[in-house]
């Protein structure tokens, strides 16, 4: 159960820098130093967050994988990270763009999604 833990805590470490690649780089323009940057700029930065998301990503799949000593088919990995990725961008949504807001229809989305 050790290495089950272990997986969804890299995968929410791994879905968390991966929100801010994606997404966090809308926030730059409130910071003083990211104003000026250009495109490539910000995708450039926001590959190198991304890298990250790999550090953790692909560990948490060789932990939890059950051909490598895991707990979880590679079916339940896909569907534990894609939980864990809505969880994380809810929550960085609510903190981080205060315009934003979370309704019904977002989670009723959500169980559509899967």
């Amino acid at each position: 159960m050790t290495r089950g833990i272990y997986t969804i805590l890299l995968l929410i470490l791994s879905n968390a820098f991966m929100t801010l690649a994606w997404y966090g780089h809308l926030k730059f323009r409130e910071m003083n130093w990211f104003q000026n940057l250009g495109l490539i700029s910000i995708v450039l930065l926001s590959w190198g967050i991304a890298l990250f998301e790999y550090f953790f990503q692909v560990p948490a799949n060789r932990i939890g994988y059950r051909e490598y000593g895991g707990p979880f088919s590679l079916v339940e990995l896909k569907v534990i990270q894609e939980v864990i990725t809505l969880v994380v961008f809810t929550v960085f949504t609510i903190l981080f763009f205060k315009t934003e807001s979370f309704r019904l229809n977002h989670v009723i989305g959500f169980f559509f999604c899967y």
